[in-house]
């Protein structure tokens, strides 16, 4: 439980810390326009504090963890998460200094969005395995 509990702080962090990023970077280069900073913190408090904060909750009361498929739900769920956060942050920099992005960025967010929905399969396999029981 501690590993999801740590997992969850992580994501924490990163949120927070990716809204100063955006406020920052965006008031440093006297940016006023949509970039896809502005969702970064909240894709990292939701999709991630909360999302590890309630699969903690479902530790407690089914232990998860220990179906055989808890391991592919994890790193594939934290791997899109991880992915498609990394990508809003090239993108949105890109974006904030003047740059255009082409489409390939925008597909590899789709795979990281891809890597999250497994995920989410995966976690939905274990629920059901664990309220069959």
């Amino acid at each position: 439980m501690r590993k999801l509990l740590m997992t969850s702080f992580v994501y924490c962090l990163l949120g927070l810390a990716s809204g100063v990023y955006y406020r920052e970077f965006t008031k440093y280069n006297d940016f006023t326009g949509d970039t896809q900073l502005s969702v970064i913190h909240t894709h990292l408090l939701m999709l991630g504090m909360f999302m590890f904060l309630i699969v903690l909750v479902l530790e407690k009361n089914f232990q998860i963890m220990s179906s055989k498929n808890f391991k592919l739900f994890y790193y594939l769920y934290n791997a899109g998460l991880i992915v498609t956060v990394t990508l809003f942050v090239i993108k949105g920099s890109i974006t904030v200094l003047g740059g255009t992005t082409g489409s390939a960025l925008a597909g590899m967010a789709g795979l990281g969005h891809i890597l999250l929905t497994v995920g989410l399969v995966y976690l939905f396999i274990i629920l059901f395995e664990k309220i069959k029981k």
